[in-house]
């Protein structure tokens, strides 16, 4: 059995972290908001959509930061993900070609996320039952 942690124990954030820190508190407070929110006369999916568009967000925030912009430095951006501030698997998918913008957080099957919007009709509201998206695809 590992020994219990303490927050004693935990190391400082990296350099860098302080200009993050603002932005992490505002994901950290609307993700306070949708837990507190009310839940009443949704479907039991529904009530956590809220809860994987906001971590989606952060995600995709600290992608963009460390892929895109080059913003923060590899020992930042792996205390970001070891200290669960991003979804390292979600990063994972969007870096591989074809899924640069899905919010696919079920990877054992195929979600409405993956399918070109051309490719669904057009009569029907489709939302992911996962994410409550309505198909976020890249190659629309």
């Amino acid at each position: 059995m590992p020994p219990a942690r303490s927050t004693r124990q935990r190391k400082p954030p990296p350099d860098g972290f302080d200009d993050l820190e603002d932005t992490l508190l505002s994901f950290s407070n609307k993700m306070k908001d949708a837990e507190n929110a009310a839940h009443e006369g949704k479907r039991r999916n529904e009530t956590l959509w809220p809860f994987f568009q906001i971590s989606h967000q952060r995600s995709r925030y600290i992608y963009e930061l460390y892929y895109l912009k080059e913003a923060i430095s590899q020992t930042l951006y792996d205390w970001l993900l070891k200290n669960g501030y991003a979804d390292g698997d979600l990063i994972a998918k969007w870096k591989r070609q074809g899924y640069e913008k899905t919010a696919e957080t079920n990877f054992s099957a195929t979600c409405v996320c993956r399918v070109p919007k051309a490719q669904l009709k057009e009569e029907r509201t489709i939302e992911c039952v996962n994410c409550g998206c309505r198909g976020c695809a890249s190659g629309d």
